[in-house]
């Protein structure tokens, strides 16, 4: 037999398994103690959880399994750098399996460097091909120098058809961010990526941090300025701010509750709850004056399920409502108009947060709901500049291809490209039903009398003065409104039909399980 304690070694010298276990353990307590006490202590009295912390206040208890926890920089330091400055692994959250990526700011800032990214591009290929959701955690400051100088950048380990991606062939995932502190280099990559991003509202989201910012063209910013939630929910870079991290955490919780965990697997049902208000309320809530606004929410917590109604990207395009609810236990997307916003014209901001939300909805297998009460589409200088005909198409035909199911129930106004935006019928929607109070046509009989009849009203003012003007007024306006109202749209089966506001949550569960059909719910 061979002696397999070598040449100058015996048996007796060697190290045994519990020399190894304590090395082991040695180890372990490196990668648990990340950037050490006073480090942790300078995070603390910023206000932030440790890295550790975060996974221990989010994930179900004892469930996390962490990947690479005696990852090393490969560029060795005469210190430990515990995880790369990164922790990666899985586990549970409400039951559910789920992947994880924790930046450790405790440790080089939480730099990037190349074991920490090969790390991270370790879970993201593993949960997309897995199928699993990826709850990622940032709070980093872009890459590591010298770690990614010179060529050594070049050779980084992404993968951009993993890191930014599910690859080919996978069903989609969900990605939720939160950003937990300064979100800089890969930390925005992540947030580009993912479907929902969180914020606390002391983080940021930037390409790059200011003090390089500073360096490279001697702006002098904060990171508020740079990339606080402000700019960034305006921009959809963030879709919601929150005052501190457990109500991130709460958040994340929440948001994943309506997300299967892939695009292959239906959205997960839930127990029936009876809505906030009464149905009876829905007689009062809206007023038959077109002009006098209201909160589509109070119509909203007649309709959904109480206390799920989710907002997402509540600071931008206000003029709509986007949010995810259940009705019937079933996790829906909303959008509706908000009258309280610019009467609820949508202008190029809205359309691209409606646009955004109907593909995330679709994605996920999520159905579509509808409320309307839209005059149209902003009209002006600013609203061509910011490119509204472009988000008006893109939304609608992203609309019209949709396979989940679209209800649209029309409350009161509904005109021109705006009833379109929101579930009209060359979008092609399941169920498209009106309140008796509706109005259509393609645009408000006020405007449009002036618009069509300029000619008329001027020759009518020129022969019999301002009361003749009037009195045209008058005539065409109660013809144009007999024209905007429902009946007819019924008669000619533009609209399937005209209900009592109080059966809205009925017509449309009705809608989503017929729209549903008896076909898979996915693909």
């Amino acid at each position: 037999m061979t002696d397999q304690a070598g040449p100058t070694e015996t048996a007796a010298t060697l190290p045994t398994m519990k020399d190894r276990l304590a090395e082991l353990e040695r180890r372990r307590q490196i990668a648990l103690g990340m950037g050490g006490e006073d480090r942790i202590a300078r995070h603390h009295a910023s206000g932030r959880l440790t890295a550790r912390e975060r996974i221990t206040a989010l994930l179900d208890d004892d469930s996390f399994y962490e990947i690479g926890m005696l990852a090393e920089p490969e560029r060795r330091l005469d210190r430990p750098v515990p995880g790369d400055g990164c922790i990666t692994g899985f586990g549970r959250l409400d039951g559910r399996k789920v992947c994880l990526i924790a930046i450790d700011a405790t440790t080089l800032a939480g730099t990037t460097a190349p074991i920490s990214m090969r790390k991270q591009g370790r879970i993201a290929e593993f949960a997309a091909t897995k199928g699993l959701p990826l709850i990622l955690l940032m709070d980093a400051d872009g890459g590591r120098i010298p770690d990614v100088m010179g060529w050594r950048f070049s050779g980084l380990p992404f993968d951009f058809s993993t890191f930014l991606q599910t690859p080919e062939g996978y069903p989609p995932i969900p990605r939720i961010a939160a950003m937990l502190g300064p979100g800089y280099g890969d930390s925005a990559l992540h947030a580009g990526t993912a479907h929902i991003v969180i914020m606390t509202e002391s983080s940021s989201i930037a390409l790059v941090g200011p003090t390089v910012v500073a360096s490279a063209i001697g702006e002098v910013v904060s990171d508020e300025e740079l990339g606080g939630p402000a700019h960034a929910q305006e921009l959809g870079t963030a879709h919601l701010a929150l005052p501190d991290e457990q109500e991130v955490f709460d958040a994340i919780a929440a948001y994943l509750s309506y997300f299967p965990s892939n695009a292959s697997r239906p959205a997960p049902l839930a127990p029936a709850v009876e809505p906030r208000r009464p149905a009876e309320s829905l007689l009062e809530v809206v007023p038959t004056n077109p002009k006098q606004a209201y909160d589509m929410v109070e119509v909203l917590d007649a309709i959904v399920d109480a206390d799920t109604l989710l907002p997402w990207r509540p600071e931008a395009g206000k003029a709509i409502i986007a949010a995810f609810a259940r009705i019937g236990g079933q996790p829906i997307g909303v959008i509706a108009s908000q009258p309280r916003f610019g009467a609820g014209a949508l202008d190029p901001k809205a359309l691209e947060k409606a646009h955004t939300f109907v593909d995330l909805c679709d994605t996920f297998n999520l159905p579509l709901v509808y409320l309307q009460d839209v005059p149209g589409l902003l009209v002006g200088i600013e609203a061509e500049r910011q490119g509204i005909v472009a988000w008006y198409e893109r939304l609608v035909a992203r609309m019209a291809r949709t396979k989940v199911p679209n209800v649209a129930v029309v409350v009161r106004k509904a005109f021109g490209g705006g009833h379109y935006a929101l579930g009209g019928r060359p979008t092609n929607p399941d169920l498209l039903v009106c309140w008796p109070t509706a109005e259509l046509g393609f645009m408000a009989p006020d405007t449009g009398i002036v618009t069509v009849n300029r000619r008329r009203l001027e020759a009518a003012e020129a022969e019999g003065g301002i009361e003749a003007r009037r009195a045209l007024e008058a005539e065409l306006s109660a013809y144009w409104a007999d024209e905007s109202e429902p009946w007819e749209a019924a008669a000619h089966t533009y609209v399937d039909d005209i209900i009592d506001p109080r059966d809205t949550r009925k017509v449309i569960l009705t809608g989503i399980e017929f729209g549903w059909g008896d076909r898979d719910r996915v693909g």
